[in-house]
């Protein structure tokens, strides 16, 4: 346990007479020893403070108030009884009127905190009125006083010591239990402290960690935007000048020097490629890739892409096919993304599956449900609750290749992540594809996902919203 744990806890060590004890219980105790033994009982606190005051005014008190000397001293009487602070005795204080008050400590945990009041009564042998009583006034009538002085009750000193360990074991047992409430509660709140305090550190940990992170990744965008933007300039020259020599504009060219130079060209335009990816990708994690969707004929974009790549795979053998049904409808999408999504899983499909293979691009009629934050955000909760599935269209691209092992179908979305990582890879590419393809996918408020088995195949699957979501 801590050091700041310990000293929360010390708190509930016992402080106030107040803070133990149930006032209500406190006056229902006095009560009963009152109905009991006809025995008036005030309670303080170590402060002064009155907790408790079952008393009922006797005959001989009226009396005596009649007169301006005996109100005079029994107000001075009541004071001096009032500030009474034992020690750890019971301290007896008479009254002139020839009763007793005693005055018992309340000692818990070797502290003292309160004391009772008990009394006025009077000691049993005492039979008339005392001189003290009789000299408040020459009017004072003795056998009016010895009447009153009778209906006092009258207490034996063995009686009265008996009753106040009575009473004053009656209170341990309250205090007992308040002081285990106490404890227990101070206890809970030392811990809720305790925890909040480790709360507070962790949190301060994380928001230190995050900022770093953040401030990490606007350096990692920044250098990305700076770099490709540099290297694109000299890059578009190379390329350039490839083409102008390939054209023989500096002269012919032998078949070896236009190897050559056919090399530099293509090696140009696979970096520009990179590059191009590395800035689609910064823009879409900045947010700032806007999207300008139109009508679109899924056909016709499927179209493009069998134009793009079928040189490629008639290459490899491979068997490049479109199914696309004659009754899927036209959608809302930017044309340029959508090609971009296809190309990028296209050209995966072409990388990633061997010669004589087969790959299969299809757009069939589907469902979407909106995401949860995105309902909540345009018609509440309800709406969120109650909503219905989108009409969408479903491109599935499936390819007979090497296939993706199970525990690395949830990394291979993440920017720069190959599944070969080896020096030695025998595919090529940065691991940007699947990255800028989900987040444009997500740009069109669609989803994506894999099934593959390794060794047996690859399908991915694009849902997009068939109209924009302001159109419902």
């Amino acid at each position: 346990m801590t050091e700041s744990f310990s000293a929360d806890v010390h708190l509930g060590e016992i402080a106030n007479l107040e803070d133990l004890i149930d006032r209500e219980s406190l006056r229902e105790v006095c009560r009963s020893f009152f109905d009991l033994f006809g025995l008036s009982i005030r309670v303080f606190s170590a402060r002064g403070g009155l907790l408790a005051n079952v008393h009922e005014e006797r005959s001989v008190c009226r009396y005596a108030n009649v007169f301006a000397e005996g109100r005079t001293t029994c107000a001075a009487t009541v004071g001096e009884v009032q500030v009474i602070v034992p020690d750890t005795e019971t301290v007896v204080h008479p009254c002139f009127t020839g009763a007793l008050y005693h005055v018992l400590p309340i000692v818990y945990d070797d502290r003292q905190l309160g004391r009772i009041v008990l009394g006025p009564f009077v000691p049993a042998e005492l039979k008339e009125p005392p001189e003290s009583l009789l000299r408040i006034d020459p009017d004072v009538d003795h056998e009016r006083a010895r009447l009153a002085i009778r209906e006092m009750p009258r207490v034996r000193p063995e009686t009265a010591e008996r009753i106040a360990a009575h009473l004053r074991g009656v209170l341990d047992l309250i205090l007992f239990s308040g002081h285990r409430a106490h404890l227990t509660s101070a206890m809970h709140l030392a811990t809720v402290r305790e925890n909040y305090r480790d709360l507070a550190e962790k949190n301060a940990r994380l928001q230190e960690a995050y900022d770093k992170l953040k401030e990490l990744d606007r350096l990692k965008s920044n250098f990305l935007a700076t770099v490709s933007h540099e290297l694109r300039t000299p890059l578009t020259s190379i390329i350039g000048y490839s083409e102008m020599l390939q054209a023989g504009i500096a002269g012919e060219l032998s078949d070896e020097q236009g190897g050559f130079v056919d090399t530099i060209r293509g090696k140009g335009e696979l970096l520009l490629v990179l590059i191009s990816s590395l800035l689609d990708l910064n823009k879409l994690e900045r947010g700032q890739l806007t999207i300008e969707p139109e009508v679109v004929d899924p056909r016709a974009v499927l179209a493009e892409v069998q134009e793009t790549y079928l040189p490629e795979a008639e290459k490899k053998q491979i068997r490049f096919e479109i199914d696309c049904p004659t009754d899927v409808p036209e959608l809302h999408a930017d044309p340029v993304r959508l090609r971009q999504i296809l190309i990028n899983l296209a050209g995966n499909a072409i990388k990633f599956t061997p010669e004589r293979g087969s790959i299969t691009r299809r757009a069939t009629r589907g469902e979407i449900t909106l995401d949860q934050g995105e309902a909540d955000e345009q018609d509440g909760l309800g709406a969120a609750l109650m909503m219905a599935p989108e009409p969408a269209i479903e491109f599935r691209v499936t390819d007979t290749g090497i296939g993706i092992a199970s525990d690395q179908l949830q990394k291979i979305f993440d920017a720069f992540y190959q599944v070969d990582g080896s020096s030695t890879r025998e595919y090529g590419g940065a691991g940007l594809g699947l990255a800028i393809t989900k987040n444009l996918v997500e740009a069109h408020h669609g989803t994506i996902r894999v099934e593959s088995r390794e060794g047996g195949g690859t399908t991915f699957f694009v849902t997009l919203p068939q109209l924009p979501l302001e159109a419902e």
